[in-house]
């Protein structure tokens, strides 16, 4: 019997094994020198997969030496040309050549090349994937019931953390180290039983570095260039959790079946994240929902119900635009590192599906940070609702994210009231973190331990009427400066500081002096001279909408001509009037104020005369705000105009 074997059936390494067990005893096998080449190339590359193959080969020599079987090489090597074609079939076509020039059998665990051998007429043995009667790996000698993770290499002891997630050891198995040698046959091992093993994937193969999932176990083989020596670190499970067993499950369920669909779950390396992803996945999967995940490696041990997504094409985004074809209800994406990651968890989340990332951090803070670093700070509550903190295999902390329109927590005066994303404890209600905007950058601020968010001051009550009312309630107004040369700033540290930062943007722009009035915490008028606008505005407004993003501010740039104008005009248009009894009218373009100091913080009725107009509340500046063009306001300087005596009473 003549057999010509392809690059798979040498690295799959179950030939040696059928020679030994007497089935192709005797026979001639033809290796075709373009599979020498690949192994080679593979090998050269750092890849475990070549070092496999070759060692496949030497045992088939060494059968040979021992005249069990008789071994030959044919061919020629691939040319170039031929290597860079090699995804399209070219050397897989020399090694069929081969078989066809030999009459030969053609074997091969490669289902495309088997199948293209029998459309050529080729004489086929199709080695399919073995499903059952696996012996033990070498490797598991090294793990007991108590064994979460092997460390081998070369020259060293083997090594082993054992225990459980909140008390493990490390701790020596043998005193022998381990050769290179073994570590080879057990590499060889791992790598046939990953191509063979239907629960076995190759996940990561690069320049030595390989990294196989057999089952629940993770195997990672490092060599050099990659390391300074061969090694290979084994991970497994011990312990079979439900979400039930989770001391804050019912938190967790609550909010993840209801609106509250965008979690994260974090902790230090180790620490049980998975192990409640994967909980939390089988929950979902059995309360109805469709569950899928994205990792890279897949990892998670998950009913066959649940799809496991790795990369596509190197990418978790092109993994996304296929999941956002399936339709899942919710996806588990283990574990997010880096910026493609966060971005495509966002993307996913903003759509509609139901996310549960999790992430490698210390701490709340560290999670947010990574988040908040490349996504916007402002849409994060839409993002993630939830963060779990999990140490040790234990919730301890559960986290809620808001947002809200406050001054961040510690900063006093420092900056004014802006938009703030909030992290509080789900159960104690405690602020724990605050995220904004300031001076361009995003601020994650923890907040102290016991500090209260400071109690929003009590607005001014407004307006009340007694019965049958002349008007509508006015709604009452923060008070005009007393003195036209005062700027409402003065009275507002934050906006102090607001306005020195635009003047020192916008002064990039203009030698003259830059006149900043903050209109509102969010927005400013900014005059400067004439000539320089168009500059400070920008072609299509780019820089002035580059300053509005860095400072989060909106910026409205007038000419100092139009500032002057309106000074004379409003100028003119301030009125006041004496009513005597210390009471005064006070009025500008917008808003008519009754002065009052004697009757600060009480509620009066205003009376014309002894006709009744309406009931009203004295703030603690002694003054009441009306809308000038409000029908009250009018109808006060209507009866003053016709000499009415207005009056204040009391309540």
């Amino acid at each position: 019997m003549i057999l010509v074997p392809d690059t798979s059936v040498l690295i799959d390494g179950r030939i040696t094994s059928m020679i030994q067990a007497g089935e192709y005893k005797g026979a001639t096998i033809i290796v075709p020198e373009a599979v020498v080449a690949e192994l080679e190339a593979q090998a050269n590359n750092g890849r475990e997969i070549g070092f496999s193959g070759l060692g496949e080969l030497q045992s088939l020599c060494k059968l040979a030496e021992e005249k069990t079987i008789e071994l030959k090489f044919s061919g020629v090597r691939p040319s170039l040309e031929q290597v860079k074609l090699a995804s399209g079939g070219e050397i897989d076509a020399m090694i069929r050549n081969i078989a066809i020039e030999n009459k030969a059998r053609f074997i091969t665990s490669d289902n495309v090349q088997a199948e293209v051998a029998r459309a050529k007429g080729l004489d086929v043995i199709y080695l399919k994937p073995q499903v059952t009667d696996f012996v033990p790996l070498a490797i598991d000698q090294f793990f007991d019931e108590h064994t979460i993770a092997v460390f081998l290499k070369e020259r060293i002891s083997p090594m082993a953390k054992k225990g459980s997630i909140n008390d493990m050891k490390l701790v020596k198995i043998r005193e022998a180290p381990t050769s290179e040698y073994e570590l080879r046959m057990l590499a060889q091992e791992i790598l046939e039983r990953a191509k063979r093993d239907p629960d076995g994937f190759i996940e990561i193969e690069k320049r030595g570095i390989t990294v196989v999932q057999i089952g629940s176990m993770r195997i990672a083989i490092a060599r050099r260039p990659f390391s300074d020596g061969m090694e290979i670190t084994a991970v497994r499970p011990i312990v079979d959790v439900t979400l039930k067993d989770y001391t804050k499950s019912d938190i967790i369920t609550k909010r993840i079946t209801n609106e509250k669909r965008g979690m994260l779950i974090i902790g230090a390396p180790g620490g049980g994240k998975t192990t409640l992803a994967q909980s939390l996945a089988t929950y979902l999967s059995d309360s109805g929902f469709v569950v899928k995940t994205m990792e890279a490696p897949r990892e998670l041990q998950v009913p066959d119900q649940i799809t496991q997504y790795t990369m596509l094409d190197g990418s978790m985004q092109a993994t996304a635009d296929i999941l956002m074809l399936v339709r899942p209800d919710f996806v588990i994406f283990d574990e997010l590192r880096n910026t493609e990651d966060f971005a495509t968890y966002a993307d996913m989340r903003l759509a509609g599906l139901g996310m549960i990332g999790v992430i490698h951090a210390n701490g709340v803070q560290d999670a947010v940070q990574r988040f908040s670093n490349r996504v916007d700070f402002s849409v994060l509550s839409q993002i993630v609702n939830t963060i779990v903190f999990v140490k040790q295999g234990v919730i301890t902390r559960v986290y809620d994210v808001g947002f809200t329109i406050k001054v961040p927590e510690g900063m006093g005066d420092e900056v004014h009231i802006r938009p703030v994303t909030t992290v509080t404890d789900h159960e104690t209600g405690e602020l724990v973190l605050d995220i904004f905007r300031y001076d361009g950058e995003t601020i994650v601020m923890p907040v102290m331990a016991g500090r209260n968010a400071p109690a929003a001051k009590p607005a001014p009550a407004p307006v009340q009427f007694a019965a049958q009312p002349v008007a509508p309630a006015p709604v009452a107004k923060p008070a005009p400066a007393p003195e036209p040369a005062r700027k409402e700033s003065d009275d507002r540290p934050g906006w102090k500081l607001s306005e020195k930062e635009i003047q020192r943007e916008i002064g990039r722009y203009t030698d003259g002096f830059v006149d900043v009035q903050m209109m509102s915490d969010t927005k400013a008028v900014v005059y400067i001279d004439d000539k320089d606008v168009p500059a400070a505005i920008g072609k299509g407004g780019k820089n002035v909408s580059a300053i509005v993003n860095k400072l989060g501010i909106g910026i409205d740039i007038k000419p100092r001509s139009e500032f002057e104008r309106q000074q004379v005009q409003a100028q003119k248009s301030e009125e006041e009037y004496n009513l005597g009894g210390g009471i005064k009218i006070q009025t500008d373009k917008k808003q008519l104020t009754i002065i009052a100091p004697s009757e600060s913080g009480k509620i009066v009725d205003v009376f014309a005369g002894k006709e009744y107009l309406f009931t009203a509340t004295v703030n603690e500046q002694g003054e009441i705000h009306l809308a000038k063009n409000s029908s009250i306001a009018q109808e006060m300087l209507r009866r003053h105009t016709n000499n009415e005596v207005i009056k204040l009473r009391p309540v």
